[in-house]
């Protein structure tokens, strides 16, 4: 069969135009992958999920000048007005209970926040298994995922604790009306956040030596960036996870320097103490810790420097390491 001179150019230009095709890039996907990471703690199953962030001015930070503060961020390549802080919030999965700590910051900070709910189930979890919720302490963007945007319970089935001087601090309706009016909006926040799990009776206060889920967690108080701000432990076959909710906000600053406090403190003197006692005792212990707003996941462990600390983040790998690990030499 005798091809034409047509028919042979036609074919080099479908040839072209596949190969031009073929290069050019597929559409950008334009997301980000699902905000969750899984860490195997003996039996347990630790969870963190990302509900968003915000931007913090470094205004904020207090104790030392804005520019030894600005130096510090630099070195972290931070030259942006504000910091990028995460919201994380974290799930145990005990094999019993599934117990979430912390719900973010919900629909009160938005858009860039209420990513929790969908980032739970996307890590195998829906809101309606949640039995307990353990809230460091009752600002904003720890409490505000316990609501949806119609005030109704996000957690069907979950039963909410708190310290004492926390619900006492937050939720008694005539520290409200005494409240600068500056500050009524988030005790608001608190109080409505909360209501509907206070009017089905599921909402439950603590006192310092008693723990929410007696055997499963162990609960002390370290008040000071509120008054009943407190920090939660699990342990399972000799493994520990803390779960020390705004013991730190500022990850360029605060553990080189713990003695610099945040304007959001209602005693900044007791916050650093806080502060020193916790990050001290956990890098000694070496124990897992997390934080809630730390860059995500906000797990990793403390390390002492003298009277500064380092923050070691954990390394993603797989959910559970091997038992024999080759060694490379």
């Amino acid at each position: 069969m005798k091809r034409t001179w047509q028919g042979t150019l036609g074919a080099i230009g479908l040839v072209l135009i596949s190969a031009s095709a073929l290069a050019q890039a597929p559409a950008q996907v334009g997301t980000q992958v699902p905000g969750y990471f899984r860490l195997a703690l003996g039996d347990y199953e630790v969870t963190a999920l990302f509900d968003g962030y915000n931007d913090l001015s470094p205004k904020l930070l207090q104790g030392m000048s804005q520019s030894q503060i600005r130096a510090l961020l630099a070195r972290r390549s931070i030259e942006t007005p504000g910091v990028q802080t995460a919201f994380n919030a974290f799930v145990v999965n005990t094999g019993k209970q599934l117990v979430l700590i912390d719900t973010g910051a919900g629909q009160c900070i938005g858009p860039t926040a209420g990513q929790l709910p969908a980032n739970l189930q996307a890590a195998g979890y829906k809101p309606e298994q949640v039995d307990t919720i353990l809230i460091t302490h009752l600002h904003l963007d720890h409490v505000c995922g316990l609501v949806d945007g119609q005030q109704q319970p996000v957690f069907a089935n979950a039963t909410v604790y708190a310290a004492k001087a926390e619900a006492d601090y937050w939720l008694d309706p005539q520290a409200l009306a005494k409240a600068p009016e500056a500050a009524k909006g988030f005790f608001k926040v608190a109080q409505d956040s909360t209501a509907p799990y206070v009017a089905a009776g599921r909402f439950k206060t603590f006192i310092p030596g008693q723990s929410p889920l007696p055997g499963v967690v162990e609960a002390q108080l370290e008040a000071g960036h509120t008054p009943g701000s407190t920090t939660y432990r699990f342990t399972s076959q000799g493994q520990s996870i803390l779960f020390m909710g705004d013991l730190v906000h500022n990850l360029a600053v605060q553990f080189l320097h713990p003695e610099v406090s945040i304007g959001f403190d209602v005693d900044s003197r007791q916050a650093i103490n806080s502060r020193n006692q916790v990050f001290g005792a956990a890098a000694a212990s070496k124990t897992w810790v997390t934080a809630a707003h730390l860059p995500f996941p906000g797990i990793g462990h403390i390390t002492a420097q003298g009277k500064h600390f380092e923050w070691v983040p954990v390394e993603y790998g797989p959910y559970k390491r091997a038992a024999n690990v080759p060694l490379i030499e």
